[in-house]
């Protein structure tokens, strides 16, 4: 297989029928799900507003970055999708604390719902190390 299935208990399990992350052997890349604001102990949706929930999907992407043998710093790109462009500054505000050094290329999308009606939901591929 050129790619390996990404699994950690310290982000919320696939709740459908797709993995955690997944690891490209050829190009060394980890592609993740996309995150929302699962609190992996639990299952249950993080309570609070924009930050709160950023703050959570952030953390659970973290994780699974480094089950896959990466980390936020090997980030190149990721895809924020948000139930409202105007949560945009405030989520903004967590982001730029895990990313605030060289920052990754990023998107931001307005959608019109996120599974269990999330307010945010992030995505991401990076780099894995050797």
């Amino acid at each position: 297989m050129l790619r390996d299935v990404v699994r950690t208990d310290k982000a919320p399990e696939a709740i459908g029928p797709y993995s955690q992350g997944i690891v490209c052997k050829m190009g060394r890349l980890v592609f993740t799900a996309g995150q929302i604001a699962l609190d992996p102990d639990t299952g249950n949706m993080a309570e609070g507003d924009i930050e709160v929930q950023t703050r959570r999907v952030l953390e659970n992407v973290k994780a699974i970055l480094e089950a896959a043998g990466s980390g936020l710093g090997n980030v190149v790109k990721t895809t924020v999708f948000l139930k409202d462009m105007n949560h945009f500054t405030r989520m903004n505000e967590v982001y730029s604390t895990f990313f605030s050094e060289n920052p990754p290329a990023r998107a931001a999308i307005e959608v019109a719902r996120l599974p269990k009606d999330a307010l945010v939901e992030i995505e991401c591929v990076a780099t894995v190390s050797d």
